[in-house]
């Protein structure tokens, strides 16, 4: 059987955590996420180790499913294996936000979830927010165990918007904590399984386990926002719950939503109003008609809200497919139960 080539410098756990890959078809990026890898602090449910969740872009879904059913056949529900690669890849992307998951795999002493999505797919959402998904993900501290194309500079567009959006949603005054927190919450928002199915201190948990993670997928942004005078930086560098001071001024409030990807800018100047203006390069652009602040912040609110809410409804229903009767009760069950407990 073929393996995906790993990097013989990856040790320890990331190694350990790329193992898997080596009995799959090669994927142009990967990376692993979730509580699985990162701690989360008081965990509710302590007799049961979480599973180790992945993201694997291909450059072809159908193609990459073909080969991991020859290989990995009992990774996919019945009724998936039984239908086969373009079935698969359909209800990822005609039903769902284009991913495919395989969940409950066992993998050693483990059991893991990954999901493959089209790769062009993946980039369209990082650089866009189409569906707030894997952008989502990648706003948030992972382990990169492939990186075929690069992607970790790209990301940089997703970081910077994520931080001109928790931006426009904190006070005047806040920490470094306090802006890790709403970037963390981003994803979240208008999500149905918060309703239900996830814990309600999620957001918090993932941050207080990981803030130094935060912190340093983050401070490049943060230091770039204040050489632009929008921000004032505690005098001590590292010290993540003093005062972080933002310019509040309408023109300040511009330059966040400019930082804002498409998809968001569009929905915000339907509901708020936009002109067109010729960018440094000689090309048309629209820009939103931002009056005040709040306008601003409740717009930008809505549109990712909207955005969140469909992708987690259509991401719910394509894995309750994929997934099966009996696989997607035994995990919402699980997810509920969670939930529930941390009320």
């Amino acid at each position: 059987m073929a393996e995906s080539e790993i990097p013989e410098s990856a040790e320890g756990l990331n190694g350990e955590l790329a193992e898997p890959l080596k009995h799959m078809p090669p994927v142009e990026f990967a990376f692993a996420y979730g509580s699985g890898v990162f701690p989360q602090p008081g965990r509710v449910v302590k007799d049961e180790e979480p599973m180790v969740d992945y993201i694997l872009g291909v450059a072809d879904p159908i193609q990459w499913h073909t080969e991991n059913l020859q290989r990995n056949r009992d990774h996919y529900s019945f009724i998936m294996a039984h239908f086969g690669s373009k079935t698969v890849t359909e209800v990822a992307e005609k039903i769902g936000v284009g991913v495919h998951f395989n969940a409950f795999v066992p993998w050693k002493d483990k059991k893991i979830k990954y999901g493959v999505i089209r790769m062009h797919w993946l980039i369209r959402d990082v650089l866009n927010w189409d569906s707030l998904y894997i952008s989502g993900r990648l706003q948030k501290p992972v382990h990169i165990l492939r990186d075929n194309l690069n992607l970790e500079n790209v990301n940089a567009a997703n970081l910077k918007g994520a931080t001109a959006a928790a931006l426009l949603l904190l006070p005047p005054e806040f920490s470094e904590e306090d802006l890790f927190v709403k970037i963390c919450g981003l994803s979240y928002m208008g999500d149905l399984r918060m309703f239900f199915a996830e814990d309600i201190h999620k957001v918090k948990k993932i941050v207080h386990g990981n803030i130094n993670s935060f912190h340093t997928l983050y401070k490049d942004q943060i230091y770039h926002v204040a050489e632009t005078g929008l921000l004032k930086l505690p005098s001590s560098a590292g010290d993540l719950q003093k005062k972080i001071i933002q310019d509040f001024s309408v023109s300040t409030t511009r330059s966040l939503v400019s930082a804002l990807p498409p998809a968001i800018r569009s929905r915000m100047g339907a509901e708020l109003g936009e002109k067109i203006t010729i960018n440094n390069f000689g090309r048309e652009v629209s820009e939103v008609l931002v009056k005040t602040r709040e306008d601003a912040a409740n717009s930008m609110q809505r549109a990712i809200k909207s955005i969140v809410r469909v992708s987690s409804l259509r991401q719910a229903l394509s894995g309750c497919l994929a997934a099966g009767g009996v696989n997607a009760a035994s995990y919402l069950a699980k997810k509920v139960l969670k939930a529930w407990r941390s009320r």
